[in-house]
């Protein structure tokens, strides 16, 4: 598994009844292949996996993998309450030919060292299939330490970490102490520039969704620490990276798709879809963006 490069955590496109919309999901797909990306994550927040029926889920990741037909791996986030729930989804991930997973601790119950590192034990024992750990106290509460990582160490499947806590030094703690042990993925939006030129290997983002481009370009420009060249990109992307930060991201992405043409708004319940001044508000955030998009035509990268 290459856990080098851009991985977007894609939204499920739904229609206006709240069945799936494939033609537009699909749509989606192609706009983030078409950019380069390395990968694409299937079943997180953004996913609104929540609101998703085991049966939609093993129907979407089955089409999604037809679709990509290889062209890039196809990872699935585990995100469950219970041991033995993770263990059927890594096991029916690997039966669905995917790719990888990613792997939240626990969720609902704040789990303590030991048993936070015996769930990951745990699932990665029962799959051959690559594992990202998502470290993300912020919203989950649970902090993967330095300490859980050593323990992991012996399980060679568990090979990358989305870095969320927020703190962009804790990209140099790891590499500092792992070396080329763990890859490392920047997974918060507004870091992304600060994580790379501090050595993570890739970015598992969110506003990748509406703009693919515009974030494979960045990426790789930080990389290739051209950073003349890179640091108008985010300062005119900021703003935007930004609504990847709001308890209603999921709502603020998919108007961005919307607005950037490769996606709807449509949310599942207990989401509902922007009304009123905040609907405004994000409106012309959005709109500011895609009038003063950077020209990207003439950047070339070697990535």
């Amino acid at each position: 598994m290459n856990w080098n490069g851009v991985f977007p955590a894609v939204t499920t496109k739904f229609h206006g009844d709240g069945s799936i919309d494939y033609d537009t999901f699909f749509l989606n797909l192609e706009a983030q292949i078409d950019a380069g990306v390395s990968g694409v994550i299937l079943g997180g927040t953004l996913g609104e996996s929540s609101v998703l029926e085991d049966e939609e889920k093993i129907e979407l990741t089955k089409k999604t993998k037809e679709k990509i037909a290889g062209r890039v791996p196809v990872v699935l986030n585990i995100a469950e309450g219970s041991t033995a729930k993770a263990i059927y989804w890594a096991k029916k991930a690997e039966e669905m030919g995917l790719d990888a997973l990613m792997l939240l601790p626990p969720m609902r119950y704040p789990s303590d060292h030991r048993e936070t590192v015996a769930y990951f034990k745990t699932v990665a024992k029962s799959t051959d299939l690559p594992i990202m750990i998502y470290n993300n106290p912020v919203d989950y509460k649970t902090y993967v330490t330095l300490e859980m990582f050593d323990e992991l160490m012996e399980c060679e499947n568990i090979q990358a970490v989305k870095e969320s806590t927020r703190d962009v030094s804790n990209v140099t703690r790891m590499k500092t102490r792992f070396g080329d042990r763990y890859k490392i993925l920047c997974g918060v939006d507004t870091l992304t520039m600060e994580s790379v030129l501090m050595g993570a290997d890739g970015l598992v983002a969110g506003l990748v969704c509406a703009f693919p481009k515009e974030t494979v370009v960045l990426f790789d420009l930080c990389k290739e620490r051209r950073i003349d060249e890179a640091l108008p990109i985010y300062q005119w992307f900021l703003p935007l990276l930004e609504l990847d930060i709001h308890p209603k991201l999921v709502q603020y992405i998919k108007l961005a798709e919307q607005m950037a043409g490769i996606g709807t708004e449509h949310v599942r319940a207990p989401r509902l879809t922007l009304v009123g001044e905040e609907r405004d508000r994000v409106e012309k955030l959005i709109q500011t963006g895609l009038e003063n998009r950077p020209a990207l035509t003439e950047i070339k990268t070697s990535i």
